[in-house]
């Protein structure tokens, strides 16, 4: 089945279907894969993410009543608010809506009121960062909308706190870090402590392969919280702020003081950081053989000592690592289900997922997706009226 893609006309025509008006403006922010570093980003290490072209659009257009209504062109249910009021009832997936409205006004920013439509097509659930997506959309457009500066490290922050403190997922800054600062034909190098950025060019002939391996996990319910505060625990046991401080050398003499699952969180994150600076030097001196062997480590370390993976995803790295035209692969996102990531030879790419679609479906029953990608920049405002 052909991959449904969004796009700018068809956010105005359902605007202008929803709410019988053309919107005033309309914003757009992309999903991200993560090339290498998963799971370093809340222990203040590197991570090495890119965003891609899918996106969450977000259209809005002035109300006469002081409420916020808030529609999505995915999901049933409307988002009614006052603006001096964001509690009572509404759709599940306006979380993250009533999230970004609070973390504004916590900054002390007066709402205005609006209608809004979100539509995109970023694959939900499946570890491409919707959620950092739609909260880097909502920012942009609102930015625009409440006349403020757009600064985009400083409007990541928000939506990681609207995140965390609001939906209640303990995430990192790298999501929304990637959605808000995406640069085109780039990878990201982020420095999760300082948020110092650096982009990482992308070699032209290698493409970013994204294989949805067709199950799902939800993050709030999953063990990503449990990891989590299993790593500040390392951490504390260590006599660390966070892992981020962590030396080899240093991990092996608290082995015992950690005990088995404590010592195994913190190998995966002090080896996989090292795997993210060495990913990054390989890719600016063009050694893309060595950025494919660094992901399949990641993968192993991510499967073994984080047990993060899934039996999905740890089929899917195998297979594709047989596969024309691969270099390397391994799960991205927070893991437990959904995608996994491919460097894969541009020319090679119809073969390469030709052969993944048919062996992954023939072993597992699951029906991938498969979606070749290419880095793009990040959050933008894609149209005003006039």
């Amino acid at each position: 089945m052909a991959e449904t893609r969004v796009d700018q006309q068809k956010v105005l025509t359902a605007f202008q279907r929803t709410y019988g008006l053309p919107p005033a403006l309309v914003a757009r922010a992309p999903g991200r894969v993560n090339l290498i570093g998963g799971h370093t980003d809340y222990n203040q290490g590197y991570v090495l993410p890119a965003a891609i072209d899918r996106w969450t659009y977000f259209a809005l257009a002035p109300a006469e009543r002081r409420e916020i209504r808030c529609r999505s062109a995915q999901f049933t249910g409307e988002l009614v608010v006052g603006l001096d009021d964001l509690q009572g009832e509404a759709p599940p997936w306006s979380e993250y809506v009533r999230g970004v409205l609070w973390v504004l006004r916590q900054q002390g920013h007066a709402l205005r009121p609006w209608r809004g439509l979100l539509m995109g097509d970023v694959p939900l659930g499946a570890g491409l960062s919707s959620s950092a997506s739609l909260e880097l959309a909502l920012l942009r457009g609102l930015a625009a909308w409440l006349d403020l500066p757009w600064e985009p490290q400083a409007m990541a922050r928000l939506g990681q706190r609207a995140e965390r403190q609001w939906v209640g997922v303990q995430c990192g800054i790298m999501d929304q870090l990637a959605a808000a600062c995406g640069r085109e034909r780039h990878a990201l190098l982020i420095d999760c402590r300082s948020l110092e950025l650096e982009p990482i060019p992308l070699p032209a002939q290698i493409a970013l392969v994204v294989l949805d391996t067709g199950t799902r996990r939800s993050l709030a319910d999953s063990a990503y919280n449990r990891r989590r505060e299993e790593c500040a625990q390392a951490a504390e046991i260590c006599g660390l702020q966070s892992l981020r401080d962590l030396t080899p050398e240093r991990l092996g003499a608290m082995q015992r003081e950690l005990g088995p699952a404590l010592y195994r969180r913190a190998r995966h994150v002090v080896s996989e950081n090292q795997r993210v600076l060495a990913a990054a030097q390989a890719l600016r001196r063009g050694d893309m053989a060595a950025v494919g062997a660094l992901l399949l480590e990641s993968h192993a370390s991510l499967a073994e000592d984080y047990q993060v993976s899934s039996a999905a995803l740890d089929a899917m790295v195998e297979i594709a690592r047989q596969a024309p035209g691969c270099l390397g692969a391994r799960m991205t996102g927070a893991g437990f289900g959904g995608c996994a990531l491919a460097l894969v030879s541009s020319e090679q790419v119809p073969a390469f997922s030709d052969d993944v679609r048919r062996v992954y479906a023939g072993r597992t029953g699951h029906k991938p997706r498969i979606y070749a990608c290419r880095a793009v920049a990040g959050a933008e405002l894609v149209w005003q009226g006039g």
